[in-house]
């Protein structure tokens, strides 16, 4: 059975050492990062604000190099694959990703059959039956003849993670898919990434802020702390009583009852 398991991971991290290398200059933000993601997982990397959750994403994904230990991808040391074969591994929706809004929609969401397209960009028949699949699982193909600067924040959101579908990836990371959305927008696009994972197979690792809705939706929770990173289910982080130093006690704390944080009255 654990022979089982282990061939299901597609990410992992082996001693990892995250931050900035300047020089001579290392500056660590995170280290001794042992996690590992399986397929049709959703997984949440929660911490507070400069903990080094984009950090890691980044790294995660070789748009910034690690100062120490492995990111494996299906157990391959990552450094060692080369970038064309990296995209079509893993597809990347990042915070404030600069795009152009006077793309339409399925132009866009095509953009992420880039690594697949010959050296002028065309569309095969697959690229195209690809887009359209992305469009359909997002539920996005009545606006797919708008332009991007016509869409509300949410649809916008749903657009870049159609792109990231189009891509056909076993492993997707997001940083942020939920910022600038009101409640219910980012309960809908959550609700959406666990909703893939169980349609596709793929593994989705995101960032998030949205603590409460993580624990609910997600099957694996990445739990970033100054003093280190511990990973597992909710329900094993919580046992472990995990979520309960995150935040100052004086205002906000953790009810195991309702698997929440509260404001104290």
């Amino acid at each position: 059975m654990q022979k089982n398991v282990e061939q299901n991971i597609v990410l992992q991290t082996k001693d990892l050492q995250t931050g900035y290398r300047k020089k001579d200059r290392e500056t660590v933000i995170s280290s001794g990062i042992d996690v590992s993601v399986q397929e049709r997982e959703l997984v949440a990397v929660i911490g507070v604000n400069g903990v080094g959750k984009s950090t890691f994403l980044r790294t995660l994904s070789g748009i910034q190099p690690e100062l120490g230990g492995k990111v494996l991808i299906n157990g391959h040391d990552r450094k060692e694959i080369s970038s064309e074969k990296l995209a079509a591994l893993i597809s990347l929706v990042l915070t404030e990703q600069p795009i152009s809004k006077n793309l339409g929609v399925a132009e866009l969401v095509a953009l992420g059959r880039q690594p697949y397209t010959n050296w002028i960009g065309n569309l095969s028949a697959e690229d195209r039956g690809q887009v359209k699949k992305a469009l359909q699982l997002v539920n996005i193909g009545d606006i797919q003849h708008k332009k991007c600067y016509e869409l509300s924040d949410g649809q916008l959101q749903k657009v870049l993670i159609a792109r990231a579908l189009a891509q056909d990836t076993p492993i997707m990371i997001l940083d942020e898919p939920t910022s600038h959305l009101d409640m219910y927008h980012k309960a809908q696009v959550l609700k959406l990434l666990k909703q893939l994972t169980d349609q596709t197979g793929k593994a989705i690792l995101f960032a998030t802020h949205e603590i409460n809705l993580a624990l609910e939706l997600c099957d694996k929770i990445i739990l970033m702390k100054p003093d280190g990173v511990i990973q597992g289910s909710p329900e094993e982080l919580i046992q472990k009583r995990a979520f309960e130093s995150i935040f100052p006690e004086d205002l906000i704390f953790f009810d195991p009852a309702t698997r929440s944080f509260r404001i104290k009255s």
